[in-house]
C-alpha cells in the first residue's frame, strides 16, 4: 500500500493523441475551449481600460481560488481537457484579479 495515496505523479497523466480521442474527450475539449474563451474579452477589456469598477473583488477572489483547486484536481485525475481549460482560465482570472487588487488599492 502506498504511503501517500493522494500523491500526484506526472508520469501517470496520459498525453492526448488527436487520433485516439473519444467522444467525451472531444466534448470536453470543446467545452474547455468555449468556457476558457469566455474569459478572454473580460481580461482584454480589463487590461486595456483598467476599469474594474464593475467587478467584485470577493467574487473574483473566490472564483480564482476555485479554478486553482479545479486545476489541482484535474492534474490529480489526469484529465487533459480540464487541465488545459483550468490552466488557461486561472491565468486569465489571475490577471483580472491582480488588476482589480491594484485598482482597489489606488482608491
Amino acid at each position: 500500500m502506498d504511503a501517500y495515496p493522494c500523491r500526484i505523479v506526472r508520469s501517470r497523466i496520459p498525453h492526448p493523441s488527436v487520433l485516439s480521442l473519444s467522444a467525451p474527450d472531444v466534448i470536453g475539449y470543446g467545452a474547455a475551449v468555449l468556457t476558457t474563451a469566455a474569459f478572454v474579452p473580460q481580461a482584454l477589456k480589463s487590461w486595456s481600460t483598467r476599469d474594474l469598477s464593475g467587478i467584485s473583488l470577493s467574487m473574483y477572489s473566490l472564483f480564482t481560488l476555485g479554478v486553482g483547486m479545479w486545476l489541482i484536481y484535474s492534474v490529480a485525475i489526469g484529465s487533459w481537457p480540464v487541465i488545459l481549460a483550468n490552466g488557461i482560465t486561472l491565468t486569465l482570472a489571475g490577471i483580472v484579479l491582480v488588476l482589480k487588487i491594484r485598482h482597489s488599492s489606488r482608491k
